[in-house]
Protein backbone atom coordinates (compact mmCIF):
# COMPACT_ATOMS: atom_id res chain seq x y z
CA UNK A 1 0.00 0.00 0.00
CA UNK A 2 1.08 3.49 -0.70
CA UNK A 3 2.51 5.89 2.00
CA UNK A 4 -0.18 8.83 1.02
CA UNK A 5 -3.63 8.95 0.97
CA UNK A 6 -4.30 9.03 -3.12
CA UNK A 7 -6.82 11.20 -5.19
CA UNK A 8 -7.35 7.84 -6.37
CA UNK A 9 -11.10 6.39 -6.61
CA UNK A 10 -12.14 4.97 -3.73
CA UNK A 11 -13.85 2.06 -5.11
CA UNK A 12 -10.40 1.04 -7.23
CA UNK A 13 -8.66 1.00 -4.13
CA UNK A 14 -6.80 -2.04 -3.32
CA UNK A 15 -8.49 -4.44 -0.92
CA UNK A 16 -6.94 -4.82 3.04
CA UNK A 17 -5.57 -7.94 3.90
CA UNK A 18 -4.65 -9.27 7.57
CA UNK A 19 -1.42 -8.49 7.45
CA UNK A 20 -2.75 -4.61 6.83
CA UNK A 21 -4.27 -4.47 9.36
CA UNK A 22 -1.34 -6.06 11.84
CA UNK A 23 1.24 -3.74 10.43
CA UNK A 24 -1.64 -1.03 11.41
CA UNK A 25 -1.69 -2.60 14.85
CA UNK A 26 2.26 -2.42 14.90
CA UNK A 27 2.02 1.61 14.00
CA UNK A 28 -0.92 2.74 16.54
CA UNK A 29 0.47 0.60 19.34
CA UNK A 30 0.99 2.32 22.52
CA UNK A 31 -0.62 5.62 21.09
CA UNK A 32 -4.35 4.30 21.35
CA UNK A 33 -5.84 2.80 24.67
CA UNK A 34 -5.42 -1.36 24.37
CA UNK A 35 -9.42 -1.61 25.66
CA UNK A 36 -10.48 -4.67 27.53
CA UNK A 37 -13.05 -7.45 25.92
CA UNK A 38 -14.98 -8.52 29.10
CA UNK A 39 -17.62 -11.06 29.18
CA UNK A 40 -20.83 -10.01 30.61
CA UNK A 41 -22.69 -12.96 32.49
CA UNK A 42 -26.28 -10.89 33.04
CA UNK A 43 -26.04 -9.56 29.36
CA UNK A 44 -25.34 -13.33 28.35
CA UNK A 45 -28.04 -14.61 30.42
CA UNK A 46 -30.43 -12.08 29.22
CA UNK A 47 -30.13 -12.56 25.63
CA UNK A 48 -29.36 -16.42 25.61
CA UNK A 49 -25.85 -16.29 24.19
CA UNK A 50 -22.33 -16.07 25.65
CA UNK A 51 -21.35 -12.73 25.00
CA UNK A 52 -18.31 -10.86 25.63
CA UNK A 53 -18.27 -6.61 25.52
CA UNK A 54 -14.91 -4.82 23.47
CA UNK A 55 -15.14 -1.28 25.54
CA UNK A 56 -14.14 1.18 22.58
CA UNK A 57 -16.07 3.85 24.67
CA UNK A 58 -12.70 4.04 27.16
CA UNK A 59 -10.27 5.12 23.75
CA UNK A 60 -9.11 9.11 24.99
CA UNK A 61 -12.21 10.37 22.68
CA UNK A 62 -14.17 7.89 23.88
CA UNK A 63 -14.43 5.92 20.32
CA UNK A 64 -12.65 3.61 18.25
CA UNK A 65 -12.27 6.21 15.44
CA UNK A 66 -9.01 7.25 16.69
CA UNK A 67 -7.30 3.94 15.31
CA UNK A 68 -8.34 4.91 11.65
CA UNK A 69 -7.61 8.17 11.87
CA UNK A 70 -3.92 7.45 13.29
CA UNK A 71 -2.87 4.99 11.35
CA UNK A 72 -4.07 7.66 8.38
CA UNK A 73 -2.08 10.07 9.76
CA UNK A 74 1.13 7.75 10.36
CA UNK A 75 1.12 6.67 6.50
CA UNK A 76 1.43 10.50 5.43
CA UNK A 77 4.96 11.26 3.93
CA UNK A 78 6.70 14.31 5.50
CA UNK A 79 5.89 16.74 3.18
CA UNK A 80 2.34 15.80 3.62
CA UNK A 81 1.97 15.89 7.57
CA UNK A 82 3.79 18.89 7.02
CA UNK A 83 1.19 20.69 5.01
CA UNK A 84 -1.77 18.89 7.24
CA UNK A 85 -4.80 16.82 6.84
CA UNK A 86 -8.39 17.92 6.14
CA UNK A 87 -11.59 15.43 7.41
CA UNK A 88 -15.59 16.48 7.07
CA UNK A 89 -16.93 15.45 10.54
CA UNK A 90 -18.83 16.15 13.10
CA UNK A 91 -18.58 13.37 15.42
CA UNK A 92 -16.42 10.80 16.45
CA UNK A 93 -13.41 11.03 13.61
CA UNK A 94 -13.35 14.83 13.83
CA UNK A 95 -12.07 14.22 17.48
CA UNK A 96 -9.69 11.17 16.72
CA UNK A 97 -8.39 13.20 13.78
CA UNK A 98 -7.66 16.38 15.49
CA UNK A 99 -6.15 14.80 18.70
CA UNK A 100 -3.97 12.77 17.02
CA UNK A 101 -2.85 15.31 14.48
CA UNK A 102 -2.22 17.15 17.74
CA UNK A 103 0.21 14.47 19.42
CA UNK A 104 2.02 14.36 16.11
CA UNK A 105 2.03 17.89 15.06
CA UNK A 106 0.53 17.40 11.86
CA UNK A 107 -1.93 20.30 11.44
CA UNK A 108 -5.62 19.44 10.96
CA UNK A 109 -8.85 21.16 9.52
CA UNK A 110 -12.07 19.75 10.58
CA UNK A 111 -15.12 21.71 7.96
CA UNK A 112 -18.32 21.12 10.43
CA UNK A 113 -22.18 22.23 9.13
CA UNK A 114 -23.04 25.28 10.63
CA UNK A 115 -25.85 23.23 12.61
CA UNK A 116 -23.24 21.05 14.25
CA UNK A 117 -24.21 21.54 18.25
CA UNK A 118 -21.89 23.93 19.65
CA UNK A 119 -21.02 21.04 22.50
CA UNK A 120 -18.90 19.25 19.55
CA UNK A 121 -17.47 22.40 18.18
CA UNK A 122 -16.03 23.09 21.04
CA UNK A 123 -14.50 19.26 21.95
CA UNK A 124 -13.07 18.92 18.48
CA UNK A 125 -11.20 22.51 18.27
CA UNK A 126 -9.85 21.66 22.03
CA UNK A 127 -7.87 18.73 20.39
CA UNK A 128 -6.02 21.88 18.55
CA UNK A 129 -7.90 21.55 15.18
CA UNK A 130 -8.69 24.34 13.17
CA UNK A 131 -12.81 24.76 12.69
CA UNK A 132 -14.38 25.82 9.65
CA UNK A 133 -18.22 26.05 9.81
CA UNK A 134 -19.91 25.77 6.21
CA UNK A 135 -23.06 24.49 5.16
CA UNK A 136 -26.52 22.96 6.48
CA UNK A 137 -25.58 19.66 5.97
CA UNK A 138 -22.82 16.91 6.08
CA UNK A 139 -22.82 16.66 2.00
CA UNK A 140 -22.54 20.63 2.12
CA UNK A 141 -19.31 20.40 4.58
CA UNK A 142 -17.61 17.49 2.73
CA UNK A 143 -18.05 19.02 -0.88
CA UNK A 144 -16.44 21.94 0.79
CA UNK A 145 -13.55 19.98 2.57
CA UNK A 146 -12.77 18.76 -0.84
CA UNK A 147 -12.24 22.64 -2.30
CA UNK A 148 -10.32 23.07 0.90
CA UNK A 149 -7.83 20.22 0.43
CA UNK A 150 -6.88 21.37 -3.19
CA UNK A 151 -7.08 24.82 -2.82
CA UNK A 152 -4.54 24.09 0.45
CA UNK A 153 -2.54 21.22 -0.40
CA UNK A 154 -4.22 19.01 2.41
CA UNK A 155 -4.53 15.72 2.70
CA UNK A 156 -7.90 14.36 3.00
CA UNK A 157 -8.57 11.64 5.20
CA UNK A 158 -11.94 9.90 5.01
CA UNK A 159 -13.70 8.50 8.00
CA UNK A 160 -14.65 5.47 6.32
CA UNK A 161 -13.97 4.85 2.80
CA UNK A 162 -9.77 4.22 2.34
CA UNK A 163 -7.68 1.29 2.63
CA UNK A 164 -5.61 2.75 5.57
CA UNK A 165 -8.32 3.86 7.56
CA UNK A 166 -9.73 0.72 7.45
CA UNK A 167 -7.02 -1.41 8.37
CA UNK A 168 -6.49 0.88 11.30
CA UNK A 169 -10.35 0.19 13.17
CA UNK A 170 -9.74 -3.81 11.81
CA UNK A 171 -6.87 -3.98 14.95
CA UNK A 172 -10.22 -3.91 16.99
CA UNK A 173 -11.34 -7.49 15.90
CA UNK A 174 -7.08 -8.33 16.59
CA UNK A 175 -7.37 -7.57 19.76
CA UNK A 176 -11.11 -8.84 20.61
CA UNK A 177 -9.44 -12.89 19.38
CA UNK A 178 -6.20 -12.34 21.05
CA UNK A 179 -8.42 -11.85 24.57
CA UNK A 180 -11.31 -14.41 23.26
CA UNK A 181 -9.89 -16.50 21.10
CA UNK A 182 -13.37 -18.71 21.17
CA UNK A 183 -15.35 -16.03 19.83
CA UNK A 184 -17.25 -17.01 16.99
CA UNK A 185 -19.76 -14.67 15.96
CA UNK A 186 -18.91 -10.78 15.42
CA UNK A 187 -21.84 -8.12 16.05
CA UNK A 188 -20.18 -4.81 13.92
CA UNK A 189 -22.26 -1.64 13.72
CA UNK A 190 -21.96 -0.39 10.21
CA UNK A 191 -22.31 3.06 9.32
CA UNK A 192 -20.11 3.94 6.24
CA UNK A 193 -18.62 0.34 6.36
CA UNK A 194 -15.02 0.73 7.45
CA UNK A 195 -15.32 -0.92 10.66
CA UNK A 196 -16.67 -4.38 9.60
CA UNK A 197 -14.40 -4.02 6.44
CA UNK A 198 -11.37 -3.63 8.67
CA UNK A 199 -12.54 -5.77 11.22
CA UNK A 200 -14.12 -8.01 9.06
CA UNK A 201 -10.90 -9.00 7.09
CA UNK A 202 -9.00 -9.22 10.47
CA UNK A 203 -11.77 -11.58 12.17
CA UNK A 204 -11.63 -14.08 8.43
CA UNK A 205 -8.06 -13.83 7.99
CA UNK A 206 -7.37 -15.63 12.02
CA UNK A 207 -10.78 -18.10 12.01
CA UNK A 208 -12.29 -18.56 8.34
CA UNK A 209 -15.49 -19.50 9.72
CA UNK A 210 -16.05 -16.43 12.23
CA UNK A 211 -19.84 -15.26 11.40
CA UNK A 212 -20.03 -11.36 10.70
CA UNK A 213 -23.43 -9.85 11.37
CA UNK A 214 -23.51 -6.24 10.43
CA UNK A 215 -26.45 -4.14 12.53
CA UNK A 216 -27.84 -0.85 11.17
CA UNK A 217 -30.39 1.57 12.58
CA UNK A 218 -34.28 0.78 11.02
CA UNK A 219 -33.91 5.10 10.09
CA UNK A 220 -30.58 4.23 7.73
CA UNK A 221 -30.58 1.19 6.62
CA UNK A 222 -28.23 2.19 3.89
CA UNK A 223 -25.82 -0.36 3.28
CA UNK A 224 -28.89 -3.02 4.30
CA UNK A 225 -30.33 -1.56 0.98
CA UNK A 226 -27.19 -1.19 -1.15
CA UNK A 227 -26.48 -5.06 -0.54
CA UNK A 228 -29.65 -6.38 -0.84
CA UNK A 229 -30.53 -4.23 -3.81
CA UNK A 230 -33.68 -2.74 -2.48
CA UNK A 231 -34.99 0.94 -2.10
CA UNK A 232 -35.05 2.31 1.47
CA UNK A 233 -35.29 5.50 2.67
CA UNK A 234 -32.31 6.42 5.13
CA UNK A 235 -33.77 10.13 7.35
CA UNK A 236 -35.28 10.77 10.54
CA UNK A 237 -33.82 11.49 13.85
CA UNK A 238 -31.94 8.17 14.99
CA UNK A 239 -30.07 7.91 18.66
CA UNK A 240 -27.84 6.08 16.62
CA UNK A 241 -26.18 9.26 15.30
CA UNK A 242 -22.78 7.75 14.71
CA UNK A 243 -23.94 5.39 12.09
CA UNK A 244 -26.86 7.43 10.38
CA UNK A 245 -24.84 7.57 7.08
CA UNK A 246 -27.29 7.56 3.89
CA UNK A 247 -24.72 6.54 1.47
CA UNK A 248 -22.09 3.97 2.50
CA UNK A 249 -18.29 4.28 1.11
CA UNK A 250 -17.82 2.78 -2.55
CA UNK A 251 -14.51 0.51 -1.19
CA UNK A 252 -15.93 -0.47 1.88
CA UNK A 253 -19.65 -1.44 0.45
CA UNK A 254 -17.10 -3.60 -1.82
CA UNK A 255 -15.31 -5.16 1.33
CA UNK A 256 -18.23 -5.58 3.53
CA UNK A 257 -20.61 -7.55 0.45
CA UNK A 258 -17.65 -9.94 0.28
CA UNK A 259 -17.40 -10.27 4.54
CA UNK A 260 -20.77 -10.14 5.97
CA UNK A 261 -23.26 -13.00 6.63
CA UNK A 262 -26.32 -11.00 7.48
CA UNK A 263 -27.10 -7.49 8.09
CA UNK A 264 -29.88 -6.75 10.66
CA UNK A 265 -32.06 -3.56 11.18
CA UNK A 266 -32.97 -2.43 14.90
CA UNK A 267 -35.56 0.02 15.93
CA UNK A 268 -35.49 2.85 18.18
CA UNK A 269 -36.75 1.34 21.15
CA UNK A 270 -34.12 -1.53 20.60
CA UNK A 271 -31.28 1.29 20.92
CA UNK A 272 -32.85 2.83 23.94
CA UNK A 273 -33.08 -0.27 25.77
CA UNK A 274 -29.34 -1.60 24.87
CA UNK A 275 -27.61 1.93 26.01
CA UNK A 276 -30.04 1.64 29.40
CA UNK A 277 -29.01 -2.11 29.84
CA UNK A 278 -25.24 -1.18 29.41
CA UNK A 279 -25.39 1.28 31.85
CA UNK A 280 -27.37 -0.31 34.09
CA UNK A 281 -25.80 -3.57 34.32
CA UNK A 282 -22.27 -2.81 33.23
CA UNK A 283 -21.64 0.54 34.08
CA UNK A 284 -20.70 1.93 31.08
CA UNK A 285 -22.32 4.72 29.73
CA UNK A 286 -22.52 4.23 25.09
CA UNK A 287 -23.94 6.15 22.56
CA UNK A 288 -26.34 5.05 20.48
CA UNK A 289 -24.03 3.69 17.51
CA UNK A 290 -22.05 2.07 20.51
CA UNK A 291 -25.09 -0.01 21.50
CA UNK A 292 -26.15 -0.87 18.39
CA UNK A 293 -24.68 -4.71 18.62
CA UNK A 294 -26.53 -5.65 21.90
CA UNK A 295 -29.73 -3.70 20.17
CA UNK A 296 -29.31 -6.19 17.66
CA UNK A 297 -28.97 -9.16 19.60
CA UNK A 298 -32.20 -8.31 21.94
CA UNK A 299 -33.87 -7.36 18.58
CA UNK A 300 -33.06 -10.70 16.47
CA UNK A 301 -32.21 -12.95 19.22
CA UNK A 302 -32.72 -16.53 17.35
CA UNK A 303 -29.96 -14.88 15.38
CA UNK A 304 -26.81 -15.26 17.80
CA UNK A 305 -28.82 -18.13 20.40
CA UNK A 306 -26.11 -20.07 21.54
CA UNK A 307 -23.32 -18.38 19.81
CA UNK A 308 -19.79 -16.55 21.65
CA UNK A 309 -20.86 -13.54 20.23
CA UNK A 310 -18.14 -10.05 20.77
CA UNK A 311 -19.70 -6.81 20.89
CA UNK A 312 -17.81 -3.37 20.34
CA UNK A 313 -18.84 -0.74 22.53
CA UNK A 314 -17.80 2.16 19.35
CA UNK A 315 -18.34 4.92 21.35
CA UNK A 316 -19.47 7.25 24.27
CA UNK A 317 -19.91 9.98 22.94
CA UNK A 318 -23.54 11.03 24.35
CA UNK A 319 -25.27 14.06 25.37
CA UNK A 320 -26.27 13.66 29.06
CA UNK A 321 -29.54 15.25 29.14
CA UNK A 322 -30.55 12.83 25.75
CA UNK A 323 -28.54 9.80 27.50
CA UNK A 324 -31.00 10.68 30.51
CA UNK A 325 -34.58 11.06 28.51
CA UNK A 326 -32.99 7.23 27.46
CA UNK A 327 -33.14 5.83 30.68
CA UNK A 328 -36.19 7.51 31.55
CA UNK A 329 -37.98 6.25 28.59
CA UNK A 330 -36.64 2.56 29.75
CA UNK A 331 -38.21 3.26 33.03
CA UNK A 332 -41.18 3.94 31.85
CA UNK A 333 -41.35 0.95 29.03
CA UNK A 334 -40.36 -1.48 31.90
CA UNK A 335 -43.61 0.04 34.04
CA UNK A 336 -41.77 1.56 36.80
CA UNK A 337 -42.92 4.88 35.75
CA UNK A 338 -45.94 6.13 34.05
CA UNK A 339 -48.20 8.19 33.22
CA UNK A 340 -52.20 7.47 34.19
CA UNK A 341 -54.95 9.36 32.58
CA UNK A 342 -57.84 9.41 34.61
CA UNK A 343 -61.23 10.67 33.96
CA UNK A 344 -62.92 12.09 37.33
CA UNK A 345 -65.55 14.49 38.17
CA UNK A 346 -64.41 18.04 39.09
CA UNK A 347 -66.12 18.50 42.84
CA UNK A 348 -64.28 18.52 46.35
CA UNK A 349 -62.52 15.32 47.41
CA UNK A 350 -62.50 13.65 43.98
CA UNK A 351 -58.63 13.73 43.73
CA UNK A 352 -58.28 12.54 47.24
CA UNK A 353 -59.87 9.94 46.94
CA UNK A 354 -57.91 8.55 44.09
CA UNK A 355 -54.80 9.46 46.28
CA UNK A 356 -55.84 6.82 48.68
CA UNK A 357 -55.98 4.03 45.82
CA UNK A 358 -52.30 5.05 45.62
CA UNK A 359 -51.53 5.25 48.87
CA UNK A 360 -53.04 2.11 49.40
CA UNK A 361 -50.62 -0.01 46.87
CA UNK A 362 -47.86 2.39 47.96
CA UNK A 363 -47.31 3.52 43.81
CA UNK A 364 -45.44 7.05 44.67
CA UNK A 365 -46.73 10.34 42.46
CA UNK A 366 -44.55 12.01 41.12
CA UNK A 367 -46.03 14.92 39.33
CA UNK A 368 -50.53 15.13 38.78
CA UNK A 369 -51.59 17.72 36.10
CA UNK A 370 -55.12 18.81 35.80
CA UNK A 371 -56.86 19.43 32.35
CA UNK A 372 -60.40 21.44 32.94
CA UNK A 373 -59.79 23.39 29.58
CA UNK A 374 -58.84 21.80 26.68
CA UNK A 375 -60.99 18.65 26.88
CA UNK A 376 -64.28 16.90 24.89
CA UNK A 377 -65.15 16.27 28.54
CA UNK A 378 -68.60 17.97 29.88
CA UNK A 379 -67.57 21.13 31.98
CA UNK A 380 -67.85 19.50 35.17
CA UNK A 381 -65.39 16.99 34.20
CA UNK A 382 -61.76 16.52 34.39
CA UNK A 383 -58.86 14.62 33.13
CA UNK A 384 -55.82 13.88 35.62
CA UNK A 385 -52.70 12.74 34.58
CA UNK A 386 -50.79 11.42 37.00
CA UNK A 387 -46.72 10.30 37.18
CA UNK A 388 -45.82 7.86 39.00
CA UNK A 389 -43.45 5.32 40.41
CA UNK A 390 -43.95 1.86 40.40
CA UNK A 391 -41.58 -1.14 41.55
CA UNK A 392 -42.13 -3.05 38.20
CA UNK A 393 -44.76 -3.74 35.44
CA UNK A 394 -46.69 -6.14 37.62
CA UNK A 395 -46.85 -3.20 40.73
CA UNK A 396 -48.46 -0.83 38.01
CA UNK A 397 -50.64 -3.03 36.54
CA UNK A 398 -52.22 -3.71 40.08
CA UNK A 399 -53.07 0.05 40.78
CA UNK A 400 -54.56 -0.02 37.23
CA UNK A 401 -56.74 -2.98 38.02
CA UNK A 402 -57.69 -1.20 41.66
CA UNK A 403 -58.32 1.88 39.72
CA UNK A 404 -60.81 0.55 37.61
CA UNK A 405 -62.47 -1.97 39.97
CA UNK A 406 -63.36 1.42 41.97
CA UNK A 407 -65.44 3.06 38.43
CA UNK A 408 -62.85 5.05 37.26
CA UNK A 409 -61.21 5.68 33.65
CA UNK A 410 -57.83 4.20 33.00
CA UNK A 411 -55.62 4.72 30.34
CA UNK A 412 -51.66 4.57 30.33
CA UNK A 413 -50.08 7.27 28.10
CA UNK A 414 -47.88 4.69 26.10
CA UNK A 415 -44.13 5.44 24.17
CA UNK A 416 -43.61 4.55 20.90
Amino acid sequence: MTEQLALTSAADLPAITLDDVRAAAGRINGAVVRTPTLHSQTLSELVGAEVWLKFENLQFTAAYKERGALNALLLLSDEAKARGAIAASAGNHAQGLAYHGKRLGVPVTIVMPKTTPQVKVSQTASHGATIVLHGETFDDAYAHARVLERERGLTFVHPFDHPHVAAGQGTVALEMLEDVPELDTLIVPIGGGGLLAGMGTAARGIKNDMRLVGVQAELYPSMYAELNGVDMACEGDTLAEGIAVKEPGSYTRKLVSGLNDDIVLVAERHLERAVSLLLQIEKTVVEGAGAAGLAAMLAHPEEFAGRKVGLVLTGGNIDTRLLANVLLRDLARSGRIARLRIRLQDRPGALFKVMKLFDEKQVNIIEIYHQRIFTTLPAKGLITDIECEARDREHLDSLVASLRDAGYMVTTVELA
